[in-house]
């Protein structure tokens, strides 16, 4: 699938209710509601964006890793809170 297609696709999933990810094995698709209802380390794993493959991944020359850790201290404490 070329870029638009995938844009494309991610789009008319989270439409419907679900939400895309990749995995070693390719694209996964997710009922969102059932897929926020996992802790935020599962959700974190899934979305690969958990706290030690961030730094594990950081580099200085893509600083996008500082964004990704804020993203895994925002998902765990809106769990906390619900």
């Amino acid at each position: 699938m070329e870029l638009g297609e995938l844009k494309n696709f991610v789009r008319e999933k989270a439409k419907e209710g679900k939400v895309v990810f990749m995995t070693c094995e390719g694209p996964m698709i997710a009922d969102l509601d059932e897929f926020i209802q996992q802790g935020a380390q599962g959700i974190l794993y899934d979305l690969n964006r958990d706290k030690a493959t961030t730094l594990a991944l950081a580099s200085e020359d893509n600083l996008r890793w500082i964004n990704d850790y804020a993203v895994a201290v925002v998902v765990e404490k809106l769990c906390e809170k619900r």
